[in-house]
């Protein structure tokens, strides 16, 4: 897992960019990447626990996928 900060987070569709010095260029998550309880939604500026795989560029560009979002307390 790695530091990683919430760039933007699109609530009405559950998904956003995650940006950390591991995923250059961005790292695309949705809301059922994440580990917490209840509503899922992150952020921007928030900074998380970050688990992520790099399967190869989507059609939105971000060649890194989440696997797994932690939101960091405090």
């Amino acid at each position: 897992m790695v530091t990683a900060t919430v760039r933007e987070w699109r609530d009405e569709e559950g998904w956003g960019v995650l940006d950390s010095p591991e995923t250059p260029g961005g790292c695309w998550g949705h809301y059922s990447h994440i580990r917490m309880k209840g509503f899922r939604t992150l952020s921007p500026g928030q900074l998380v626990e970050l688990r992520w795989e790099a399967p190869g560029f989507r059609q939105d560009g971000y060649a890194y996928r989440a696997l797994e979002i932690t939101p960091r307390d405090g």
